[in-house]
């Protein structure tokens, strides 16, 4: 049931260009975020941060994208000391590839925004597991127990 995850290259927080083929041969936490300094997003990427060393163990490294900028990742790395990879897609390109960038609607209003998605992706480039419209609460230990069914052939 797994499918090529899309390929992608995309500015980190400093502003270094990473694409998502120069991490074959390790697994991928690729996760979907509306925005940085807002409340979930902050709770989950610190979520993240703190269970690092669980998944640099399980040689996974874990990469957020929202449309926020460069800089912006930056700093709210910074204010948050954040261990995780983040990638800005300002265009938006890579969270439509991903179908994470929907119509979304709060208090009978319409936009589009980022629906916070999270895809497993193993050494090959394959998408092994998928959450969307993830509730942060407890999202982090699902994806670390999930890795490690799939890693044990589970």
């Amino acid at each position: 049931m797994a499918s090529k995850a899309p390929e992608f290259c995309l500015p980190s927080a400093d502003g270094k260009e990473i694409c998502l083929g120069d991490f074959r041969g390790k697994w991928v936490v690729l996760y979907f975020y509306p925005k940085d300094n807002t409340s979930g997003c902050t709770t989950e990427a610190k979520d993240f941060t703190a269970h690092i060393d669980e998944f640099e163990k399980l040689n996974a490294i874990v990469i957020g994208i929202s449309a926020d900028s460069p800089e912006s990742h930056r700093k709210f790395m910074e204010k948050h000391g954040l261990k995780i990879l983040l990638l800005s897609d300002e265009s938006k390109d890579v969270m439509k590839k991903y179908g994470v960038w929907q119509l979304k609607k709060m208090y009978g209003r319409e936009y589009y925004g980022v629906v916070r998605s999270t895809f497993l992706i193993d050494e090959n480039g394959n998408i092994v597991h998928e959450w969307r419209k993830v509730k942060v609460r407890g999202h982090v230990e699902d994806v670390l127990k999930k890795l490690k069914e799939v890693k044990n052939g589970k």
